[in-house]
């Protein structure tokens, strides 16, 4: 038995009854419900808040609103928006009318000044349409599938034009479900087959009728759990599909819990800046998972860009080490040696002399009268001569 929505859960199953389709509608939906329950986690809530009707209220009416009563202390309730707008055209006050709490707290409340406004997402719509949306889908298509799969059972019909005939194809059926195949022989039926009293249409069977049906219910599926920020394939392919196929919806994930989250982040904020408490909110269960996951590979993703980085622009090296390094791997030449060694030696051997005014005056003294001894010899030379 439900809790309080659904006491004729005790009732039985009447399979002979249309399908109630508000009651199918209302089922997916709260088993939707169900598992968002497990999308965020609460640290430090107080008792007063229990975190399944805190979830519960966004979810369902888009936003809740904290205030501190007398008798229960802080608490969230639902409230109507309304009063005077800001700036932006926002409702400023909040109208709690909670016939559970003192009296003195159904009062009107200053947003943002002694209650805190929260909302699901950016403009509070909760997940109650979107869920509306997909789930009314689920239940046309789940009739479908059942009206398909009991149609399945026939795959000829026969009509009879009087009741003798009629009595004898009831006789061919009930004899055939017992197993027995003779009867097909009996006058009756052999005469009303002459006559043409009896006719057998044959159904074309569609095969793929239910494989359709139950691939448009996963891409229903799919596309409600993409939207809650589960990965959910639905691709149509009958072969096996690659990694990247199976990852063209993941960019999609994000946007809306991404916004969900960041909502709960900055009505908490000013929760604790006003009512003095330590409540914090976090990504949890396969959500979580999906997050960490993701976070990892994208530090792998830097990691090899920063390694790409690094080989594809090598330390500039200048020709000076160029060449040390093809002297330090060839090794140097006995020639090369020989050479440096002399010339090593020559510079050691060599005196160091000082040149002053007077060493250069005397250069040049001596350097004349070498000069004018060779024009002396030669003048001797050309008298001989003569």
């Amino acid at each position: 038995m439900s809790l309080f929505w659904y006491p004729e859960m005790n009732e039985k199953y009447d399979f002979d009854g249309k399908p109630d389709k508000g009651m199918l509608l209302s089922s997916y939906i709260r088993y939707f419900l169900a598992r968002l329950q497990s999308m965020f986690i609460y640290e430090g809530l107080p008792d007063s808040v229990p975190q399944k009707w805190l979830e519960n209220y966004l979810l369902v009416n888009g936003s809740c609103v904290w205030i501190n009563t007398e008798d229960k202390g802080l608490i969230v309730v639902r409230a109507g928006i309304g009063g005077e707008p800001d700036e932006y055209y926002i409702p400023t006050e909040c109208i709690v009318a909670n016939p559970y709490i003192s009296d003195k707290d159904n009062k009107t409340y200053k947003r943002d000044v002694d209650c805190v406004l929260m909302v699901n997402d950016t403009y509070a719509q909760g997940l109650l349409p979107l869920l509306k949306k997909y789930c009314s889908m689920l239940v046309e298509n789940e009739v479908t599938m059942n009206i398909a799969d009991i149609m399945s059972r026939a795959s000829i019909i026969l009509s009879a034009v009087d009741d003798n005939t009629k009595a004898s194809a009831e006789l061919f059926i009930k004899r055939l479900i017992d197993g027995n195949l003779s009867i097909i022989g009996e006058t009756g039926m052999i005469l009303a087959n002459q006559d043409k009293d009896l006719t057998i249409n044959q159904i074309s069977a569609s095969n793929g009728m239910l494989t359709n049906l139950i691939e448009y219910e996963q891409y229903i599926k799919a596309s409600l759990y993409n939207d809650i920020g589960l990965q959910s394939n639905y691709n149509m392919k009958r072969e096996a599909i690659n990694s990247n196929e199976s990852q063209l919806t993941e960019d999609q994930l994000h946007p809306l819990i991404d916004n969900m989250l960041k909502e709960r982040q900055e009505a908490l904020e000013k929760v604790n800046a006003m009512f003095g408490t330590n409540i914090s909110v976090k990504f949890n269960s396969a959500w979580e998972i999906n997050e960490r996951e993701e976070e990892a590979a994208i530090e792998q993703i830097e990691a090899e860009a920063e390694a790409t980085e690094e080989t594809a622009a090598p330390e500039e090296v200048t020709s000076d080490e160029v060449i040390t390094d093809e002297v330090k791997e060839e090794g140097p030449s006995e020639e090369v040696t020989e050479e440096v060694t002399d010339t090593e030696d020559q510079e050691e051997a060599a005196p160091v002399v000082e040149l002053t005014e007077e060493t250069i005056e005397e250069i040049a003294e001596a350097v004349a009268d070498v000069i004018e001894e060779d024009k002396e010899e030669g003048a001797d030379n050309v008298e001989e001569g003569e």
